[in-house]
């Protein structure tokens, strides 16, 4: 297992890399929009579509709206993700409670689209809009920082998980999580917030912005973690599917990402780091 994890990632990282930092904007949407339509079709089965015509359908239908939002103000789609990540606190707080309104197949399915879209749209936004924190103005590199706010934060999920994770955070959920961790990942955010700042050479103002909206993100990557363990706990499934040997599937893997995306490029937005514009330019 651990062989087929090192080899799967030794070919998808080059890929990734490629696609996401050396690709033009257009080149940009269509890599990110192969992989959200990837995501969708995972998505399909969570749902409980269970032959594959649906799934591929889902798909193409999520694929064809993102298309459609082409020209679509991007700070719209990005209030909503807000909006539906607070939904899914409530959601992933009640579960069990509650599935009787969300369990139906064309409700879950919708839920696909609230995750999906958004991302999609706010890493387009962050690549194309302007953007200046210190004495960074590359726009690729917050998107970069996005990813090592996950990471950091799962790493620092994990370390104090195991050290200090007696109290649950959602049990029935996913059992393996714990409050400790959740602090644990935020002190880890906030320092990778700090050390980020001093590389900027950010003022304070700005590096305490930056930690505070940083923390708001990490917070936020969990519930996508959370939703995406509940949906497939209540499916009856471990992963979202086997398209990455070894990893499982591809939601499994950017779940906490389609959560932080569309929450940072907005508060960036917001605190006039980056230029609000179209999805697309």
């Amino acid at each position: 297992m651990l062989k087929t994890r090192i080899i799967t990632a030794l070919i998808l990282a080059p890929i990734a890399i490629g696609g996401i930092f050396f690709l033009p904007p257009m080149g940009f949407a269509l890599f990110t929009g192969a992989i959200i339509t990837l995501g969708a079709w995972e998505w399909a089965n969570m749902s409980g579509i269970e032959h594959q015509a649906g799934r591929v359908a889902y798909a193409a239908a999520l694929a064809l709206l993102l298309f459609v939002l082409k020209g679509v103000p991007a700070l719209a789609v990005l209030w909503m993700a807000v909006a539906w990540w607070l939904v899914c606190f409530w959601l992933v707080k009640q579960y069990p409670g509650g599935s009787d309104r969300w369990g139906p197949v064309p409700v879950r399915a919708l839920m696909g689209a609230m995750v999906l879209i958004p991302a999609w749209v706010g890493l387009n936004h962050l690549r194309n809009g302007g953007f200046q924190f210190g004495d960074v103005d590359n726009s690729l590199l917050v998107i970069l920082y996005i990813f090592l706010m996950v990471w950091v934060a799962d790493i620092g999920a994990y370390f104090a998980g195991r050290a200090f994770g007696k109290a649950k955070l959602a049990p029935r959920v996913s059992p393996g999580k714990s409050w400790a961790g959740v602090w644990g990942g935020l002190v880890a955010v906030a320092l990778l917030a700090m050390v980020a700042s001093v590389w900027a050479d950010a003022g304070m103002a700005e590096a305490f912005l930056l930690v505070i909206a940083s923390l708001a993100t990490g917070f936020v990557s969990v519930l996508g973690d959370l939703l995406e363990s509940m949906l497939k706990r209540f499916r009856g499934i471990k992963d979202s599917s086997q398209l990455l040997p070894g990893h499982g599937g591809i939601m499994d893997r950017i779940d906490s990402l389609t959560a932080a995306i569309p929450v940072f490029a907005l508060m960036i937005t917001l605190l006039g780091w980056l230029t609000a514009g179209q999805i697309l330019v």
